[in-house]
């Protein structure tokens, strides 16, 4: 059963990460079929729009903690590789689409997953919805464009205090930040109405409009600063304080 489902009507595709029973947090699984949807979206001409969603009660939690535990320390590098790696290579592919990219968030959104939500170019939000980046709390090296893409967005100071205190950021500090464009309790209302605002625009001119944005020099430097985010998560996996942490971190979700 494939953990990320595409829905195609009229047009629009929705992309649903559908792995609630863990908080459609990611695992390689996810991340792979995450990869062949959009494969399929991007050969695909009469898609004019794509949404971002999830099912359960949260939209991502990153990272599987505890199956990056449950994997032996041996292999865990291989692990986190392959990971890292293909969720950098959702972040460019997400970040190429050629039409609009609609993020529907609700509840948490914490560790990698925050790539998907930079990487949209329109962003609803609940009063459920935070931001929270976990890392220095669970012993990883930050990744999904924590580095490499927030600083740039929010600004350095912003991004090294959110991060180095692992402070939570709510729903209205992520509006003000520019971090979504809109905070509502019913944000499928939200995204029609912007599906509909969009159906009534040139193709042809969004397409370049998102291409003029996201310039081929600017895609470059992205691609290397997650590539250096995906060196240093699998250099830090594998130290001794990254196991503790983890450990710790799990035992108190227990």
């Amino acid at each position: 059963m494939s953990l990320v489902r595409l829905d195609r009507t009229d047009g629009v595709a929705r992309l649903i990460l559908a792995r609630p029973e863990r908080h459609n947090s990611l695992v390689p699984e996810l991340l792979s079929d995450l990869l062949t949807q959009l494969r399929v979206i991007a050969a695909d001409p009469t898609i004019s729009a794509v949404v971002l969603q999830a099912e359960g009660r949260s939209f991502s939690t990153g990272g599987d903690v505890a199956a990056f535990q449950a994997v032996p320390r041996p292999k865990r590098r291989a692990y986190a590789d392959t990971l890292v790696g293909d969720l950098n290579r959702a972040i460019l592919m997400l970040l190429d689409l050629p039409c609009p990219l609609i993020g529907r968030v609700h509840g948490p959104i914490t560790g990698g997953a925050l790539g998907f939500l930079l990487t949209c170019d329109l962003v609803a939000i609940t009063p459920q919805t935070f931001l929270q980046s976990y890392y220095v709390d669970v012993g990883f090296s930050p990744d999904g464009g924590w580095c490499a893409l927030l600083p740039e967005r929010i600004g350095y100071a912003s991004a090294r205090e959110m991060q180095l205190l692992n402070r939570r950021v709510g729903p209205d500090e992520m509006l003000r930040l520019g971090l979504a464009q809109a905070l509502d309790g019913n944000i499928d209302a939200v995204i029609d109405g912007w599906l509909a605002a969009l159906a009534g625009k040139v193709p042809s001119a969004l397409t370049r409009t998102k291409r003029q944005l996201l310039q081929p020099e600017r895609r470059t430097t992205i691609a290397a600063a997650l590539d250096a985010e995906r060196l240093s998560f699998i250099d830090q996996i594998e130290s001794d304080e990254t196991q503790a942490g983890m450990a710790r971190f799990l035992a108190k979700s227990a």
